[in-house]
């Protein structure tokens, strides 16, 4: 496109030649941003539609993806091998599969919402869904932090604020499980002049007699065999990670008599 040129250097033009001239100049002008608008405009279209064919290929994927692992969860769930499955081994299996599931929704939620963000008319857009108002359960104990300021005293010299508000959030805490030892004591009593017998206290019955575990830690150990599907080498895992080394077959023994 031709450009105008300075109509200073020609002060002696007539007042016609120099009327159409700026015409002309205006008119230039408007053509060039016009066509600047329409490149630019071309422009976004183009990288609009690759980010949604981008977005559409992505989702496809995760799509194939999320099909594959449905067809694994019913393949391990109904298919004719889960009769020779362990079934703990089963869980864990299709507790896996669960967690992938979850993950690869999640993942098609976000890009999703990409999409709509990224509409050409944001009043077309798909609406996101309201989040559910979620509240932690009240039987469970608070502790309580107060996070204070580095400093209250008042800018402006009349000494500390006060205290007008406050923002309070929940979030749910988990205190790692801990072993201990228990070491009971009996003291043994005798007359000091040895006119009588020595007393002391009877030992507590021990559901396993001579054997190391309480009976709150067979209880644990039996619930998450049974009621957990975790296997009882998983739990010798868990025990020699928390500083508890204890083999598999002595608890298998723990258990054996007591269930």
């Amino acid at each position: 496109m031709s450009q105008p040129f300075d109509l200073s250097q020609f002060l002696d033009l007539p007042p016609e030649v120099m009327k159409a001239f700026a015409a002309q100049s205006a008119a230039l002008e408007a053509a060039r941003f016009e066509a600047s608008v329409e490149r630019a405009g071309r422009l976004h279209e183009q990288a609009v539609v690759a980010e949604k064919d981008a977005f559409i290929t992505e989702l496809k994927e995760l799509i194939a993806k999320l099909e594959g692992q449905v067809g694994q969860y019913r393949h391990a769930k109904f298919g004719p091998k889960s009769e020779k499955l362990d079934p703990a081994q089963l869980e864990l299996a299709l507790e896996d599969l669960e967690t992938a599931i979850a993950e690869t929704q999640a993942q098609i939620a976000a890009l999703e919402d990409k999409i709509a963000a990224s509409a050409a008319d944001p009043d077309k857009a798909a609406p996101r869904a309201p989040r559910k108002a979620r509240a932690l359960p009240e039987h469970l104990p608070r502790t309580l932090r107060v996070i204070e300021p580095d400093s209250i005293v008042c800018p402006c010299g009349c000494g500390d604020m006060v205290r007008i508000g406050e923002d309070r959030t929940e979030r749910l805490d988990y205190i790692p499980a801990r072993y201990q030892v228990i070491v009971s004591i009996r003291p043994k009593y005798a007359c000091p002049k040895g006119r009588t017998g020595v007393v002391q206290a009877k030992a507590p019955a021990h559901l396993l007699e001579g054997s190391w575990p309480t009976e709150a830690l067979l209880a644990q150990i039996a619930v998450s065999k049974h009621s957990e599907h975790m296997p009882l080498n998983r739990q010798a895992v868990v025990m020699a990670r928390l500083g508890v080394p204890i083999d598999r077959s002595v608890l298998a023994d723990w258990v054996g008599p007591v269930r």
